[in-house]
């Protein structure tokens, strides 16, 4: 009896111990980034039947080391599959690493790390590569029914405006460089007189002084007449 009872506690020590090792391991746990809508998240599913309590933490990897962290949630399986959720604007073909750590059987990462699809969520454009210019677009083809030049429109024989006759000058009295008239002759122009009023004037002096002179002589000649 000593001997069926020492084997019975060896087998269920056994299983005891093959059920621990079964009960958590890395294998349990898988991650996936997925779109919920326009949000990006990525998920992480532990299908743990002996539901040990795991702490998850999700980490954003560049080149090789930790940018940030994601966040942490604490998950506890079962057979079925228990999933949790972070919510995270992945971009595309961005790489994160997701930690594990269920005391004492798990202290890893889910291997290996998840990759994003190359894709976003909100339709937009996959960023190129460094080094890697976006394709240009290609310029319009110019229309077959782009207008003509205006000189090839012209009817024949009409004249450009360059060649247009020449402008008519201007009257010569229009002109502005024309001098204008002195101050004097503007008051003989208004009173009738012209330049030849000074000289007329003093001719006429002359005479009335000559035509005295002889009226003069006259009446002496006289006078002497009468006393001789």
């Amino acid at each position: 009896m000593r001997a069926l009872g020492a084997v019975s506690a060896s087998a269920a020590l056994t299983v005891g111990l093959a059920g621990s090792a079964a009960a958590c391991d890395i294998i349990d746990f898988s991650a996936e980034a997925k779109c919920v809508g326009d949000n990006g998240v990525i998920t992480v599913t532990d299908v743990d039947p002996a539901g040990v309590p795991a702490t998850v933490t999700v980490f954003l990897e560049n080149n090789g080391a930790d940018e940030k962290k994601v966040g942490e949630q604490v998950v506890k399986g079962s057979r079925k599959g228990v999933t949790i959720t972070f919510e995270e604007d992945w971009k595309p073909s961005a790489e994160y690493r997701i930690h594990v750590k269920a005391a004492p059987y798990v202290d890893e990462d889910i291997k290996p790390n998840l990759t994003t699809p190359a894709t976003a969520c909100k339709g937009e454009e996959e960023t190129p590569a460094p080094g890697t210019s976006a394709p240009k677009t290609p310029a319009p083809e110019p229309s077959a029914s782009a207008s003509t030049p205006a000189e090839d429109s012209e009817e024949p024989g009409t004249p450009n405006p360059s060649e247009s006759e020449p402008e008519s000058p201007a009257p010569a009295g229009t002109s502005d460089n024309a001098p204008s008239p002195a101050v004097g002759d503007s008051n003989l122009a208004e009173t009738g007189a012209d330049s030849n009023t000074g000289l007329i004037a003093g001719i006429a002096v002359a005479l009335v002084a000559v035509g005295g002179g002889a009226v003069f002589l006259g009446m002496r000649r006289r006078g002497t007449s009468s006393d001789s």
